[in-house]
């Protein structure tokens, strides 16, 4: 089994169900309401430990029910708690979630505790950065700390994945330091400051990304699949088609299945042809960590 190590954020995911999002000012009747364990970190955790990863977990949960349920949930994953601290001052994330009728979403997280995971937290996981076969990481804790994991990885010699999202812009000395990086659309546009009108513009904003010192790049296009570009080919893959009941989480489904691939030696064509069908089934099922399949569903 791949060792994967994950850093980021735990949420618990409040979501309503509704017609059509509201305009600014407006109330709308929703309708069904659900409470699910959430957050990117979490979900991608969640994501690689069903697919079949070893996954060691850093993150930071408040001193309540909700940061409670979520460790037990990771437990019941078979992922890694050690590294998951509670926070006495501060309360667990939250995400506020609208999903319409086409199963898109809008979202607004209050960090809560993910705000405090600080460099001084990782050093404390020292031994799962050594065990890492790779390491995942996203943008929903303190950008001083995403950088930190990516110098301890690259001293450490371990290849380091960094998924944008949410979108915001980047220290330059960080690039260097990633193995890869995987935005969606909208993020690769503000990191590039490039427009992505159509597939076209793909190649152009891949190598804007790679000039900065990325070592490889792949683009997620949602329901269009992805695009990977480095310095030695590039390529994209489609996924497949089905109906969308909600979005929510499937890039970090994504992710999470895209680092198992890799970490068990897949090339980069079956690595992201992979994610994309594990992506696919997530937008057919409500909720985030909810909606990653089992490795055995991905099987031909």
């Amino acid at each position: 089994m791949p060792r994967i190590l994950v850093i980021g954020s735990s949420n618990t995911d409040m979501v309503v169900k509704t017609a059509r999002f509201p305009q600014p000012g407006e109330t709308i009747i929703g309708g069904d309401f659900y409470l699910f364990p959430g957050g990117k970190g979490a979900n991608q955790a969640v994501a690689a430990a069903r697919i079949g990863g070893m996954v060691d977990l850093v993150a930071k949960v408040g001193n309540d029910v909700f940061g409670g349920q979520a460790v037990e949930g990771f437990v019941h994953e078979g992922i890694n708690v050690e590294y998951v601290q509670t926070d006495p001052a501060l309360a667990s994330g939250v995400a506020l979630i609208t999903v319409n009728a086409e199963g898109e979403n809008e979202i607004v997280v209050a960090p809560g505790a993910n705000a405090a995971l600080s460099p001084a937290d990782l050093d404390l996981a020292n031994a799962a950065f050594e065990a890492a076969d790779l390491i995942l990481m996203q943008l929903e804790t303190p950008i001083e700390t995403v950088l930190y994991a990516a110098q301890k990885a690259h001293a450490l010699g371990k290849p380091f994945v960094l998924n944008p999202a949410p979108a915001q812009v980047l220290p330059d000395e960080l690039y260097p330091l990633l193995s890869l990086i995987t935005p969606n659309e909208t993020e690769a546009a503000l990191l590039t400051g490039l427009s992505l009108d159509d597939d076209a513009s793909l190649p152009r904003v891949a190598e804007a990304l790679l000039s900065k010192g990325v070592a490889n790049v792949i683009i997620t296009l949602g329901a269009k699949g992805a695009y990977f570009h480095n310095a030695d080919a590039y390529f994209q893959v489609a996924a497949p088609v089905v109906t969308a009941v909600d979005t929510t989480a499937a890039g970090d489904v994504f992710n999470g299945a895209l680092v198992v691939a890799l970490a068990e030696g897949l090339d980069w064509l079956p690595a992201i042809d992979f994610a994309c069908r594990a992506g696919a089934i997530a937008v057919t099922r409500m909720g985030a960590q909810a909606s990653a399949p089992y490795k055995e569903e991905l099987m031909p």
